[in-house]
């Protein structure tokens, strides 16, 4: 099995040490937050728009992987504060519904930026990974 480090020109290349996703064979590993192109978070104070924002990350990546959304299998979610969880849940079934939902778990926990509010760690089986 190959592992492979997958990047998106669309989402923030970190400057610490780790890759925005990893492919090893057919399986991605990832984990979003709510950050633009420019390192901002989006939606300070807005767990709508944070999930929104860390979700479209992921969308992007998983695209760079030859992913989809549906092939998401695991979610991790991390909340700052459990009072978050209904506006969380409220923007993941835009993403997340039908036929394909992933199994999840929610905790909650500290970030390294204050103003995130969400992070989503995600484990997806992709049948036809890009190997470029």
């Amino acid at each position: 099995m190959s592992k492979k480090t997958v990047y998106s020109p669309k989402v923030l290349k970190s400057p610490n040490p780790h890759s925005q996703a990893t492919l090893a064979g057919n399986h991605f590993y990832t984990a979003t937050v709510a950050l633009n192109l420019e390192g901002k978070v989006v939606g300070v104070g807005d767990i709508e728009a944070q999930t929104t924002q860390a979700l479209t990350n992921l969308t992007y990546l998983l695209e760079a992987a030859g992913g989809t959304i549906d092939d998401v299998a695991r979610v991790m979610i991390y909340l700052s504060d459990m009072r978050y969880f209904e506006g969380m849940n409220k923007a993941y079934k835009n993403f997340f519904f039908g036929d394909s939902l992933p199994s999840r778990a929610t905790v909650t926990g500290t970030f390294g930026i204050p103003e995130l509010l969400v992070e989503f760690d995600v484990i997806a089986y992709i049948d036809n990974p890009k190997v470029d």
